[in-house]
């Protein structure tokens, strides 16, 4: 435990350090124009009349173009030629030929400086509004779930790897279908928009097939041919990204049981009351949807889902975070022992303690989704309390 406590200070040392060389960075390149034409004034005021520092006033604005706004850029470009024409006009030559080249070339810069300013600005602007349209995409197809759906405590949470990245292959979803609460999270493989096109895909056909379907392994069988048939219409498999592993859910009504079918995806964790976990594993491993490998019937397995227990779900970007020394993340060892007010403190948890293990440095998407079945007399909304782990005392 000591070991593993310097460890995470390290990391926390680490990613400080990279935040204070990050500002540092940012105040050095604010700065540089004006550095560079404090030098350019020295430059020429120290040195012999045919040595000049043209290059130094003429560098200021381009530096500032793709960093600064378009007022500070021009700033810059008018405070180079000012250095320019001030320094030749105390020389008193400043209608000679080199210094009106001079003059003529930190001008022609000063104009370049600018345009590049706007070219930048309008690609930020562009990118940003990509950004906007994915993230809107991707809540579109991943609408957050409410917070208690038949009967059961929901939270859902999206991590992707880059702070500012939003279109990924990671899904879930959540039904109160006739049969009881149905759940998926899968994980699509790929990246980009041909991944969230097949989210799509699955995410409509397990909507209509939770309500429909009688058994959770005709779900299953559902999502397969929604598959082969985008694939089909696409032309082939790896037109529409392959395959998707996943991981079907469903807590029957008024039943402490939940029943699972697992396609090659990452085994669900029960999480009780007392601190104890189990892994649910299949009893029959299964290839992933849309492996287009033959039919094989789906089996679902059964396990007692007691009152105030957590069912969490998962993609492979939690099992599969590593951390500097190469180690993945095990979500079952870090939360055995563990105790949670609800499934949103345990989702803030899980996502804190990944973070603390790989430095922040993701490198694939997460979705998790967690489902409380609660206690007599719980109420639907807990107040968040301080996690605490079995033998610590509470601190």
């Amino acid at each position: 435990m000591h070991r593993a406590g310097e460890q995470q200070v390290g990391k926390r040392e680490k990613r400080r350090g990279r935040r204070a060389g990050d500002v540092r960075t940012r105040r050095f390149v604010r700065l540089l124009p004006t550095m560079m034409i404090v030098g350019g004034v020295l430059f020429d005021a120290l040195s012999p009349p045919e040595f000049t520092a043209v290059p130094l006033y003429a560098a200021a604005p381009l530096i500032a173009a793709p960093f600064f706004s378009l007022a500070s850029t021009v700033r810059t470009g008018v405070a180079a030629l000012l250095a320019v024409v001030v320094l030749r006009l105390s020389s008193g030559t400043l209608l000679q030929v080199v210094p009106s080249i001079e003059l003529l070339t930190v001008l022609t810069v000063s104009v370049l400086a600018v345009v590049i300013n706007g070219v930048v600005r309008r690609s930020n602007e562009q990118l940003a509004s990509a950004r906007v349209i994915a993230e809107t995409a991707m809540r579109a197809v991943l609408p957050t779930p409410s917070d208690r759906i038949g009967g059961l405590q929901v939270a859902a949470r999206y991590e992707a790897a880059q702070a500012d990245e939003f279109v990924g292959g990671d899904l879930f979803s959540v039904a109160d279908s006739p049969q009881g609460v149905r759940l998926v999270v899968g994980d699509v493989r790929g990246k980009g928009l041909d991944a969230v096109e097949a989210v799509a895909v699955v995410i409509g056909a397990f909507r209509e097939a939770a309500e429909q379907e009688e058994s959770l392994e005709g779900v299953a069988l559902r999502l397969e041919r929604a598959l082969a048939r985008e694939s089909d219409r696409r032309g082939g498999l790896d037109a529409f990204e392959g395959f998707i592993t996943a991981v079907l859910a469903e807590v029957p009504r008024g039943a402490g049981r939940v029943r699972i079918v697992n396609r090659g995806h990452p085994e669900p964790l029960l999480l009780h009351t007392d601190g104890g976990l189990d892994v649910l594993g299949p009893s029959v491993p299964a290839l992933p949807l849309g492996m287009d490998l033959g039919v094989w019937p789906d089996r679902a397995d059964e396990w007692d889902l007691p009152a105030g227990a957590t069912l969490l779900l998962y993609t492979d970007g939690l099992s599969e975070a590593r951390n500097a020394e190469g180690v993945f993340y095990d979500p079952a060892e870090r939360l055995r022992g563990r105790i949670f007010p609800g499934p949103e403190e345990l989702l803030s948890a899980l996502t804190d303690d990944v973070r603390l293990h790989t430095g922040g440095e993701s490198t694939d998407d997460m979705a998790l989704l967690a489902v409380v079945r609660p206690a007599e007399g719980q109420p639907d909304r807990r107040r968040t309390v301080k996690i605490v782990g079995l033998g610590d005392g509470g601190g």
